[in-house]
C-alpha cells in the first residue's frame, strides 16, 4: 500500500547526484557512407567537455576521438552547433579552449590546423573537388561585439585562418557544397533580424580559383524565413522556408520553387545554433523531422510521388538526422525514453540504439506521462503546455491535498519544450510536485503566427502565458494556488523574475542566469543576439522607456515573494550583474532571497557539481518557503531576510 505522505515530501528514487551519473547529454549524430556512425556526447563528470565518438556496426562500443583535455565545441554566434566534420578517416573539430579547428587521424592525437588567432569556426563542410573545408569564420580581432562573419575556405594542405568565400553580411550559416563540386549554397542575414525572423539563400559558381562568382539570391527576405539548403543526389537544391507560415520543405526546379509536402507543420525549428539537420537525402528520397502540436514524426517522403511513410514510430522528438543510401541515423527521445542515437536500417526497418543518454532509474509506474495542455490567455487566445501530475507508486497524498505546482518557462524565448524524459524533471514529480512546461506565446514549434506573438510583447505575452497557465491547473484542481512556483534559465529567468515582480500569483521563483535589466541585455550582449530585442520590444535606445517599464530590476519594489538566483560567473550572455544587482535589491527591501554563484560555469551549467548543487538547492529553497518538510539530507541555503532577518 502507498504511504500516506504530503505532495513534495515524498521519497524518491530520483537524486540530483543521478543527473549527472546516469549518462551523458547527446547533441548531434551522424552517418557517413561507410556505415559510421558518429555523435557529440556533453560528459558533466568531466565538466561538460564534448567528446566525438565514433560506432560502426562492427564494434560493440564507441571509440572516442577526442581524447582529454580536447573539447569539441564552437562558440560561434556563442550558442555554437556543428563543430565537426568527418573526411574519411580524417575528424576536423573546433576546439572549445583555443577556437582552432584541429584534425584527428586514427592512431595519432590531434593537430591544430589553424593557427592561434582570434577566430571561431563552425559549419563545417568538406569540398571534395577542391579537397578543402569550407565553413563558418567569426573574427574577433577587432571586436566581440562587432566581430566579422565571413565564409572561408581552408585548405589542410596549407593551413591558415582561411581563404574568404562570401562577406559582407552580419551573419552566415549553412555553406552546402553541390554534389558534382560546381556550386556552393547559404544562408545569410543582417541585423535586426534573427535566423527565425529573415533570411537570404544564395547560391554561387566556383570559379577555376576555388572563389565564387555569379552569386545569385533564390529565395528569402526580410520576412521570410529560410535554412538548411541540402543537394539532392541529382544536385537539385532543396530549402526549408516558412513563407506560407510553416517550415515547409521545397526544392528549386530550373528557376521555380516547389513545395515537396505542403502542409500545417514545421520541417525546421529556430536556428540557435549552427548545423540544422531536420531532413537528409537516403538515396531519391527525402527522411524528414516533421513537427505538429508539440510532438515530432519521423516520415520517409517520396518527392516525386509525394509517398510517404512513417519510422521509428515508438518516439515523439527527433534531432538532426543524417542518412545514407541506406540508414539513417538521429536522435530520439521519448516520453519515457530519454535520448537515444538511433540508427536506423532502411531496408529491413531494424532499430539499433547505438547510445543512450542514461540509464532509466525508474519504474514505469513512477514516470509522470506529459498531457498536453492547451489553455486560455489573455485577448481570446489559447496557448501550450505539457502538464506532469505527480507521481510515485510508493506514496499517495492525504485526502483533498493539492500539489505544489512548479512552472517551467523555457529559454530563448524562441524555444520549445518537448515532451522527453527528464530526470530532472522527474526529480520533481517523484517528489509529489506537479509540473507544467509551458510553450508560452512565441515558442516554436506551432507556426510562424504563433512564434510572432512575441513582436513588441516579451515581458508580457509570455508572463501572461505562463500565470495563465498556473492559474487554469490551478482551477482544474491539479494545483494549489497557494503553493506556485516559477522558474526558467536565460530568456526563462527573465519570464520568471517578471512574473514575480508584475504578477501576484506565485509564492517563490527561481531564475537561472535570467535577464533583470533589459536595457543592460541591449547594450551589453553578444553580437547574435545584440538587435534581438528591437523586434521582441522596440529598438535600443529610442524605447528605452519600454525597456525600464518591462524590466524587474527597475521594478524591484513591487516583488513581494522569495526568489532563489544561480548564476555563472563566467557567463559571456547574461552577465553576472544582471542577477547580482537585483539580489542587492531584494536584501535592501527586505525580501526572502538566495543568491548561488558557480565559478567556471557560463551561460548553461555543464559541470557535475554545479549541476548537482542548483538542484538540491532549488527543492531546499522550496521546502522552505513553502513549509514542505524534507526527509532527504541537502546542504543548507542561506536566504537572507528569512523568516525574518538576514542570514550571514
Amino acid at each position: 500500500m502507498p504511504v500516506t505522505k504530503s505532495y513534495g515530501s515524498w521519497t524518491s528514487p530520483v537524486s540530483a547526484a543521478m543527473l549527472v551519473s546516469k549518462g551523458a547529454k547527446l547533441q548531434d549524430a551522424w552517418v557517413t557512407a561507410d556505415d559510421a556512425v558518429y555523435w557529440l556526447e556533453s560528459r558533466p563528470r568531466e565538466a561538460g567537455r564534448f567528446v566525438i565518438m565514433r560506432w560502426d556496426p562492427d564494434s560493440d562500443s564507441g571509440v572516442e576521438i577526442n581524447p582529454a583535455p580536447f573539447y569539441a565545441r564552437t562558440r560561434v554566434h556563442e550558442y555554437g552547433g556543428a563543430p565537426v566534420a568527418v573526411v574519411g578517416d580524417t575528424v576536423y573539430f573546433s576546439h572549445y579552449k583555443d577556437h582552432r579547428l584541429y584534425q584527428a587521424k586514427p592512431g595519432s592525437a590531434p593537430e591544430p590546423l589553424t593557427p592561434a588567432a582570434k577566430m571561431r569556426y563552425a559549419d563545417l563542410v568538406w569540398d571534395s573537388a577542391r579537397s578543402r573545408l569550407i565553413g563558418v569564420r567569426e573574427d574577433h580581432r577587432e571586436s566581440d561585439i562587432f566581430a566579422v562573419n565571413t565564409l572561408v575556405a581552408i585548405d589542410p594542405a596549407q593551413p591558415d585562418t582561411g581563404t574568404i568565400l562570401a562577406e559582407g553580411y552580419d551573419f552566415f550559416m549553412a555553406p552546402r557544397v553541390s554534389p558534382d563540386g560546381t556550386k556552393l549554397a547559404w544562408v545569410s542575414w543582417n541585423h535586426p533580424n534573427m535566423p527565425w525572423d529573415g533570411t537570404e539563400l544564395w547560391v554561387g559558381t566556383f570559379g577555376a580559383d576555388g572563389r565564387l562568382a555569379d552569386a545569385r539570391l533564390v529565395a528569402g527576405g526580410m520576412e521570410e524565413s529560410v535554412v538548411q539548403p541540402l543537394w539532392a543526389p541529382d544536385n537539385t537544391l532543396h530549402f526549408i522556408s516558412d513563407r506560407t507560415g510553416w517550415w515547409n520543405l521545397y526544392r528549386l526546379k530550373g528557376d521555380q520553387i516547389e513545395a515537396i509536402l505542403p502542409m500545417e507543420a514545421e520541417f525546421s525549428g529556430p536556428a540557435w545554433q549552427l548545423g540544422l539537420a531536420t531532413y537528409a537525402f537516403a538515396g531519391g528520397d527525402i527522411v524528414a523531422i516533421v513537427a505538429q502540436n508539440g510532438t515530432d514524426q519521423l516520415l520517409r517522403i517520396n518527392p516525386d510521388t509525394r509517398e510517404v511513410q512513417r519510422l521509428g514510430e515508438s518516439y515523439a522528438v527527433f534531432r538532426n538526422v543524417t542518412a545514407n543510401a541506406g540508414r539513417l541515423v538521429t536522435i530520439a527521445a521519448s516520453p519515457t525514453q530519454s535520448p537515444v542515437v538511433l540508427s536506423y536500417d532502411l531496408g529491413t526497418h531494424t532499430e539499433t540504439v547505438v547510445k543512450s543518454a542514461g540509464e532509466r532509474p525508474l519504474a514505469d509506474a513512477d514516470i509522470s506521462i506529459p498531457e498536453a495542455v492547451e489553455f486560455p490567455t489573455e485577448r481570446g487566445l489559447t496557448a501550450h503546455a505539457w502538464y506532469y501530475a505527480p507521481k510515485n507508486q510508493g506514496f499517495q497524498a492525504p485526502a483533498g491535498e493539492k500539489p505544489p505546482l512548479i512552472v517551467f518557462s523555457h529559454g530563448g524565448p524562441t524555444g520549445q519544450s518537448f515532451p522527453v524524459f527528464s530526470l530532472a524533471l522527474q526529480y520533481w514529480t517523484t517528489r509529489g510536485f506537479a509540473v507544467v512546461d509551458v510553450n508560452y506565446g512565441g515558442s516554436a514549434g506551432y507556426g510562424r503566427a504563433y512564434r510572432n506573438r512575441l513582436y513588441g510583447n516579451w515581458g508580457l505575452n509570455d508572463v501572461e502565458d505562463c500565470t495563465n497557465a498556473a492559474l487554469y491547473l490551478a482551477d482544474q484542481g491539479l494545483a494549489d494556488p497557494k503553493r506556485l512556483a516559477i522558474r526558467g534559465g536565460s530568456a526563462g529567468g527573465y519570464t520568471t523574475l517578471a512574473c514575480l515582480t508584475f504578477r501576484d500569483v506565485f509564492a517563490a521563483g527561481a531564475s537561472y542566469y535570467g535577464v533583470s535589466d533589459l536595457g543592460a541585455l541591449a547594450r551589453e550582449t553578444h553580437k547574435f543576439e545584440s538587435r534581438y530585442l528591437d523586434r521582441m520590444i522596440g529598438p535600443y535606445p529610442e524605447d528605452k522607456a519600454v525597456y525600464d517599464a518591462r524590466s524587474p530590476l527597475m521594478h524591484a519594489d513591487q516583488i513581494t515573494n522569495p526568489i532563489i538566483f544561480f548564476q555563472g560567473l563566467d557567463d559571456k550572455i547574461v552577465l553576472p550583474n544582471q542577477a547580482e544587482e537585483m539580489v542587492d535589491q531584494l536584501k535592501q527591501n527586505h525580501i526572502p532571497v538566495a543568491y548561488i554563484p558557480f565559478d567556471g560555469e557560463g551561460h548553461g551549467f555543464v559541470q557535475a557539481d554545479t549541476i548537482i548543487r542548483a538542484q538540491e538547492a532549488e527543492l531546499y529553497f522550496y521546502a522552505q518557503i513553502m513549509g514542505i518538510p524534507l526527509d532527504e539530507a541537502i546542504d543548507p541555503v542561506a536566504i537572507w531576510n528569512w523568516p525574518n532577518k538576514s542570514q550571514d
